[in-house]
């Protein structure tokens, strides 16, 4: 059993396919994978981007931006249907899981903020080993044809959360990309991260080891699986949906890089897995011995970075 006092710690990434556009269904397979990385000693598992209720992979080969299409409005009132409601209750079932499992989970939700009518976000979320709701981090900005059902979130989750000795953060998808987004969390002492993306290999194989090499941290590519028996009976428009969507949407990518950029567990493409990896914080502090990105190779005289971290919702109501 990895002891944390010192360091060590067991992390986890679960690699699978939703019961695609169906919540409840996709919730209960999650916590199932939470229960069995529980019984593997594991004390953080990472789920992809979306994961629940699922990516919205209809977009791009259903004429995704045709205005006034029934179609795309139908699929849009299910998929917001579908959304997780976190004040209402939504994630009851992960955060037990999570309770009774001893373990941290980062997972991609589709969020509806009531207090923002029906719009969604693409969110990442963090529930801790007493299962409550650490952290949640809408994604600043949708890739894309992804813009066409999601908001563009705010700063308000850009935060990283002390973790089993770690300092743990998190982005969805390309904000993995964006240099300052990046930075927000280095600059909060961020030494495990934690990237989630739809899935596909062609996402993770080389950023994940960058991310890791630049922040001299361990870094995690949680990724899901699509393929077109994924797509369950009763969701809207099976039939055609199986017939357009092409035979994999999403091969998985899943991974697990140390913070010399090399692979501790290299990618993994094409089946549903847990993957598993004991990490040792020491192995932060000696590559941070050469390059530490807000520590001594930092010039806050000459550079600065200003982040908002307000929650926007659009209105500002005086009494």
């Amino acid at each position: 059993m990895p002891d944390t006092a010192n360091g060590h710690c067991v992390v986890a990434i679960a690699q699978m396919a939703p019961v695609w556009l169906d919540r409840r269904a996709t919730l209960s397979k999650m916590a199932g994978r939470i229960r069995e990385a529980g019984e593997s000693g594991v004390r953080l598992l990472a789920f992809g981007e979306g994961v629940l209720p699922g990516y919205p992979f209809w977009l791009e080969h259903t004429d995704g931006a045709r205005f006034e299409s029934s179609l795309q409005k139908g699929l849009f009132s299910h998929y917001v249907d579908q959304a997780v409601d976190i004040a209402a209750g939504d994630l009851g079932e992960l955060r037990a899981a999570a309770r009774e499992a001893g373990v941290w989970v980062m997972a991609g939700c589709i969020e509806r903020d009531r207090s923002r009518g029906y719009s969604v976000f693409a969110s990442l979320v963090t529930i801790d080993d007493d299962g409550e709701v650490r952290n949640v981090h809408r994604k600043l900005m949708p890739t894309h044809e992804e813009r066409l059902v999601w908001s563009a979130g705010d700063g308000a989750g850009l935060r990283t959360l002390d973790f089993d000795g770690f300092r743990l953060g998190g982005l969805n998808c390309w904000e993995n990309w964006m240099p300052l987004a990046r930075s927000a969390l280095y600059s909060q002492g961020e030494d495990l991260h934690v990237a989630v993306w739809p899935g596909n290999l062609h996402n993770t194989e080389t950023i994940t080891p960058f991310i890791a090499r630049e922040g001299r941290s361990f870094a995690l590519s949680a990724c899901s699986l699509l393929r077109r028996e994924d797509i369950p009976g009763n969701a809207p428009h099976a039939d055609m949906l199986r017939d357009t969507l092409p035979p994999v949407c999403a091969n998985g990518g899943s991974c697990i890089a140390g913070p010399d950029g090399e692979w501790i567990v290299p990618p993994r493409v094409d089946d549903e897995v847990l993957l598993i990896a004991e990490i040792d914080r020491a192995r932060v502090r000696e590559e941070r011995q050469n390059f530490d990105p807000f520590g001594h190779y930092s010039r806050p005289d000459v550079l600065e970075l200003q982040v908002d971290r307000r929650r926007r919702s659009g209105v500002v109501i005086s009494r």
